[in-house]
């Protein structure tokens, strides 16, 4: 089986070098590499240019449409048999396409998802933050399963895999960015193609290195759950307003201390207990005190985050009817 890895770049030179530099090191080689800069102001054009004595890699620069379109772009321009879409941000270790093309091989999917990790290199706030996105304490715990919480699985699009049947049959991409990814995989779905995840295909994905950028963007994530739920409100499951109840406890309990504290003990209480249990998990996957107490951190925000962009976007597209 020949491969398509697919990445789109924007602003990012330094994480392109990284994420070809690991797939200089595959054990599987059959594949090739398109870049595509996506309206870059800062072009890794240098930097690409300086792996084709290491790897099939093609380069090309467009005017910015977002990811969900960049990716169509460059289904357009692939040769391989399959399609694996990565994320700039993450480090692919050498087994990778060894495992995917022996999974693929046995278990015929048309389009697949992997789980992600945190990489031994990875400052203490990325592994904290790795953490949080993988917990079971967070809903984090439902992207990685093959059956969870949320209904059927839906690959990400920091790491996954499509067939060219695929890509011929949807067409790609109909969103850009607010959700792209899950939409897809929806779709994907109906058209009654199979798709799994593969266990064994680990990236290492670095997110944010802050937690104000992990905010930002776990904000946008809330917000992207309310965007496929115009084009699929069948998808919205209970589990989705988890963080948004999870905030309205928080915001509750910041009051209870303030005006009625007494009313607030059980709440403190819940919160050091669940907080609690965050860190004697991430200590335990971890092996560092400083990484757990930086998860708990890390869980609290991603749930507030995450919250507080779904409650924003309910309000305005689905109670006011905004768009």
């Amino acid at each position: 089986m020949f491969f398509s890895i697919i990445i789109p770049l924007y602003n990012r030179p330094q994480e392109i070098d990284e994420l070809l530099d690991s797939l200089t090191r595959q054990t599987y080689t059959q594949f090739e590499v398109l870049v595509i800069e996506d309206g870059s102001k800062l072009d890794a054009r240098d930097i690409v240019e300086s792996y084709r004595n290491k790897l099939d890699v093609r380069y090309f620069v467009k005017e910015n449409e977002g990811q969900g379109f960049t990716r169509n772009f460059a289904f357009g321009h692939a040769r391989g048999d399959y399609f694996i879409i990565f994320d700039s941000d993450c480090l692919i270790p050498p087994a990778y396409l060894t495992e995917v093309n022996r999974y693929l091989l046995e278990h015929k999917l048309d389009a697949y998802g992997g789980p992600d990790a945190a990489h031994p290199s990875f400052t203490p706030v990325q592994k904290a933050i790795s953490y949080s996105m993988t917990s079971p304490f967070t809903t984090g715990g439902i992207r990685g399963s093959k059956k969870n919480l949320g209904g059927q699985f839906h690959p990400r699009s920091f790491n996954m895999g499509i067939s060219r049947k695929v890509w011929e049959a949807t067409g790609g991409f109909i969103l850009t960015r607010l959700g792209e990814d899950i939409e897809f995989s929806i779709r994907i779905h109906s058209l009654g193609f199979k798709i799994g995840l593969i266990p064994g295909a680990v990236v290492y994905h670095k997110r944010r290195t802050n937690f104000r950028q992990f905010y930002k963007q776990i904000h946008f994530f809330g917000r992207a759950r309310i965007n496929i739920y115009k084009f699929f409100p069948e998808t919205l499951k209970l589990v989705h307003f988890f963080p948004a109840l999870f905030t309205i406890f928080i915001i509750f309990t910041l009051l209870m201390n303030i005006l009625v504290f007494p009313l607030a003990v059980f709440c403190n209480l819940f919160l050091a207990v669940f907080a609690l249990l965050i860190f004697f998990h991430s200590w335990m996957e971890n092996k560092s005190l400083n990484v757990a107490a930086l998860s708990v951190i890390a869980a609290f925000i991603q749930l507030t985050a995450y919250g507080l962009g779904f409650m924003q976007d309910f309000w305005k597209r689905i109670i006011l009817k905004s768009s």
